[in-house]
């Protein structure tokens, strides 16, 4: 499905990613993990096109992205929800919902079935976005991307700062997005133990770089305590 090779990006002549290669294959659930700053977000910003690698390619279902501005890659099926969510704080739940089904000519139909997801998104439809937790901002967020009937979902740190409860819900959906197969999802991620519930499989960076993949159920306290722990 989402396929990175070799990528290498740079900021103002320092090396921040060297020679990413990664996969996320047709409906699994991908985790990219690693300690701050070792360049989780910016391979994240490189697929959806808000950093121009130097070199290297991100392919989605065999088309090549290099080069595409970033609503031409959402239009190729990329679903971003960013750190801080991005909802716009002035309009209501429904209109923020609103602007996805515009803007990408979703079927009116697809907002029951976010709702279904996220129900508590149901009961605010009328309340602005700015004025919802932060929980209820992130379930928003998930909500809006799904509605550009994304080939993967691509989700920046969805549980930081947010109650354990929502994250425990959160975890529920995504797994629940999984098991109906009709998307990826790559999750940059630094809780282990959400990680651990909803991952088919990981890679941690360091670095700039890959330094262990595998099945999730190959994460086992070396690795964690070698890449992961600060």
């Amino acid at each position: 499905m989402l396929n990175l090779s070799n990528l290498n990006v740079s900021y103002d002549g320092s090396r921040i990613l060297r020679g990413v290669n990664l996969t996320v294959p047709e409906k699994s659930l991908v985790c990219l993990m690693g300690r701050n700053g070792v360049g989780k977000t910016t391979t994240l910003k490189s697929i959806v096109g808000l950093v121009k690698p130097e070199s290297g390619s991100v392919k989605l279902a065999g088309t090549e992205l290099i080069g595409l501005a970033p609503d031409a890659r959402a239009r190729e099926g990329i679903g971003f929800v960013p750190q801080g969510r991005d909802i716009f704080p002035h309009l209501t739940v429904w209109e923020n919902l609103k602007i996805s089904l515009v803007v990408h000519g979703t079927p009116a139909d697809q907002v029951d079935r976010v709702l279904e997801l996220f129900p508590i998104l149901k009961e605010f439809l009328q309340r602005k976005g700015g004025v919802l937790s932060g929980g209820q901002q992130q379930q928003l967020a998930i909500a809006r991307a799904l509605l550009t009937d994304p080939k993967i979902l691509i989700l920046d740190e969805p549980t930081e700062g947010i109650q354990p409860n929502i994250i425990d819900l959160i975890g529920d959906t995504l797994l629940k997005i999984k098991k109906e197969g009709k998307l990826s999802i790559l999750l940059v991620e630094q809780y282990l133990d959400f990680c651990l519930a909803v991952g088919d499989s990981f890679y941690i960076m360091d670095r700039g770089a890959i330094v262990a993949e595998g099945p999730i159920s190959d994460l086992n306290n070396d690795i964690v305590k070698k890449h992961l722990t600060v």
